[in-house]
């Protein structure tokens, strides 16, 4: 099974099978089988030939494999084993296209594709090794079945994948029979050092509901100075948080020591509109305000198919985004500084739909950046755009990891989980999960029941 490289697997030599979804999503990908041998398909370069060219994460990916493959082939064939990075892992090659006798996945899944050449090359590779174990490692869950009915081994690529998701959500405690005293104390001085409260020291920015019968206060760990401090309940451009865990939220949004705040929940539970709200109150600390959220469109419908420029492309999949800042100035009447406030800053574009897939190689400086949907990106594109993060810019991520639309990421592999994961014991990080919908009772009912 692939793991990391700082672990040598125990057992046999194996060959890996890479499929080109493994590449799309991490062309590192084959230096992290340890001391196995790795073989690409043909078809994999042909596919790959296919993304080289755009803006998108995936075609970066296809352009660093292939940039690679060249690195490996100048000195060397790739149809012979040849080392995949230095002699302490194993060797690689690309494998021709050729058949065997025996079963043909395109005769037996009654099609000629990519995706059944590749089969046949697994089985090819299976039967020259016989001593061997050979896995086909896929992102693609259905070419994972088609290989396993076939009698090939087939695997998920493992290695960055989170392996205890529930601890994510584990960011926000509550904490019973505190002592009416202790809850005055935080309600007096607003602090208390973390040790007269708490067996052991929580991690960065973890928040607490400390409680005692009917009192209650609202707290979170202030990791530099080593207290737990209380956090008041506050709104933001009109937006009032309606329970604990929005408090927390709004709370990280607006505090400027917080550069990076991910808010992770089910929907209609106020993330979207948390993240926009804190956006405006804080509209005079940032020259602009950057809405985003990845394009994972309906029906394999790319965005190459919607007429008109870049904006009028972007429009139908940003609408969520319209539809909570329309909600935002819905509080206010028309004659209102606020609610001209916010078509002041659409109009001269101070707040502005900003296309992720044009990210790579920016600088972003003094802007207010949400992601919004952002459990849809991969690990590598969600580095890809804090690694942008100038001075003075704070970055909002907004997601439900359980509710992945894209079909080669899951709860583990997502680029919401992965940051989390990564982030949530760092002072200048925040981590907050919204447990309760408040966007009605039916749609309440629909997470719930459905």
């Amino acid at each position: 099974m692939p793991a990391k490289k700082v672990a040598t697997t125990v057992g046999k030599k194996k060959i890996f099978v890479l499929d080109t979804s493994v590449i799309l999503h991490d062309h590192n990908s084959i230096k992290k089988f340890e001391e196995h041998d790795v073989v690409i398909p043909i078809t994999v370069l042909e596919e790959l030939d296919n993304f080289k060219k755009g803006n998108e994460t995936i075609n970066f990916e296809a352009r660093e494999f292939i940039r690679f493959l060249d690195q490996k082939s100048s000195q060397e064939t790739l149809q012979d084993w040849v080392p995949i990075n230095g002699s302490s892992t194993g060797l690689m090659k690309v494998m021709m296209y050729e058949k065997l006798k025996g079963p043909d996945a395109e005769k037996i899944f009654g099609e000629e594709k990519a995706d059944h050449r590749i089969l046949n090359t697994a089985l090819v590779v299976k039967e020259q090794h016989k001593g061997k174990d050979v896995i086909l490692i896929t992102k693609d869950i259905n070419l994972r079945l088609k290989a396993k009915s076939l009698g090939i081994s087939a695997e998920d690529y493992k290695n960055d994948k989170i392996r205890d998701v529930k601890r994510l959500n584990e960011n926000v405690a509550t904490i019973e029979s505190i002592s009416s005293s202790t809850i005055d104390k935080i309600y007096a001085e607003g602090r208390i050092g973390f040790q007269k409260i708490l067996d052991a020291e929580p991690f960065a920015n973890q928040c607490f509901i400390l409680k005692n019968g009917s009192s209650s206060v609202l707290a979170s760990y202030n990791k530099e100075e080593q207290v737990v401090e209380r956090v008041n309940k506050v709104s933001a451009y009109g937006i009032k948080p309606r329970n604990a865990e929005q408090v927390f939220g709004l709370n990280a949004i607006l505090n400027p020591n917080i550069k990076l705040v991910a808010l992770q929940g089910v929907s209609g539970s106020g993330k979207t509109l948390l993240a926009l709200a804190g956006a405006l109150e804080q509209r005079r600390a940032y020259r602009q305000i950057f809405l985003a959220r990845p394009i994972v469109p309906l029906a394999n419908k790319d965005i190459g198919f919607l007429p008109g420029d870049i904006k009028s492309k972007l429009n139908p999949y940003m609408e969520p985004l319209w539809d909570n800042l329309k909600m935002i100035q819905g509080q206010f009447e028309n004659n209102e500084s606020e609610y001209k406030a916010i078509n002041q800053m659409v109009e001269t574009e101070k707040l502005v739909i900003q296309p992720l897939a044009y990210i790579r190689g920016r600088s972003i400086s003094n802007v207010f950046f949400i992601v919004d949907e952002a459990q849809n990106l991969t690990p590598l594109e969600m580095k890809t755009i804090i690694t942008r993060a100038g001075e003075n810019t704070k970055i909002v991520f907004t997601g439900d990891i359980n509710q992945i639309d894209t079909p080669y990421l899951d709860s583990q592999s997502n680029g919401l989980s992965f940051l989390i994961d990564k982030i949530r014991n760092h002072p200048m990080c925040s981590v907050i999960t919204l447990e309760k919908g408040e966007r009605s009772e039916l749609a309440n009912l629909a997470n719930e029941l459905m």
